[in-house]
């Protein structure tokens, strides 16, 4: 779980229900920047692949789809990591 501590239109800021207890350690900054990851993963096939709507009602057809998508993702990684 993330940490809300936005400021709301009238100034105040938002008590998060994470608190210093958790967020001191190392691990939940990790945590957050995997999380990012996993989520611009999502969000590419849902946008750019085929997974917004799947048109499976197999499992095993609708595995091979997610499967597809993430190798269209890593092609299009390629470059990226490549250059780094």
């Amino acid at each position: 779980m993330a940490q809300n501590q936005a400021v709301t239109k009238t100034g105040k800021i938002r008590n998060s229900a994470i608190d210093e207890r958790t967020t001191r350690h190392p691990g939940y900054g990790m945590s957050q920047s995997r999380r990012a990851m996993v989520e611009c993963i999502f969000g590419w096939r849902k946008q750019h692949g085929t997974m917004r709507k799947t048109k499976h009602s197999r499992i095993a057809r609708v595995a091979a789809d997610f499967l597809l998508n993430l190798i269209a993702y890593n092609l299009i990684r390629i470059p990226k990591l490549l250059a780094a």
